[in-house]
């Protein structure tokens, strides 16, 4: 357990567990009714990076719990697996910045399904500023 929270609190992982307790916060201020799903929608499109079609809460919301998880999990194995040293520690420090890439690619592809949920959401761009849904009526025509 020790070896845990200093994974999740070491540098430069406690980035990715700040912005993982922001993200509980602002779902108990959801759950208490302070605030909703939609309360950053109008402030930022996130159709550009792949991740459209879903409120911006719920694509960042996917995004912040797996690059924690994979930041946390990735420091975890280099703790358990190397030796101490300048190598170990430079690895340290590439594991959160991998997590959050590859966060980001998975959680491209979790909200693409979730769409059907959100009709009034904007679809993800494929290409050129289009939507699916606009291309498809494209090739109808």
């Amino acid at each position: 357990m020790r070896t845990f929270l200093a994974a999740a609190t070491g540098l430069p992982t406690i980035l990715l567990t700040a912005a993982l307790v922001v993200m509980l916060c602002f779902w108990f201020l959801v759950a208490a009714g302070f605030t909703t799903t939609y309360s950053f929608d109008a402030d930022l499109d996130l159709r550009a990076c792949g991740m459209g079609g879903v409120p911006v809460t719920i694509a960042i919301s996917s995004l912040t719990v797996l690059a924690w998880g994979m930041g946390v999990g990735g420091t975890l194995i280099l703790v358990v697996f190397t030796s101490p040293g300048p190598v170990t520690g430079l690895l340290r420090m590439v594991v959160p910045v991998l997590a959050l890439l590859a966060a980001w690619q998975l959680t491209r592809l979790f909200v693409r399904p979730l769409h059907r949920l959100f009709p009034d959401e904007p679809g993800p761009v494929s290409g050129l500023g289009r939507t699916p849904d606009r291309d498809h009526l494209d090739h109808a025509a």
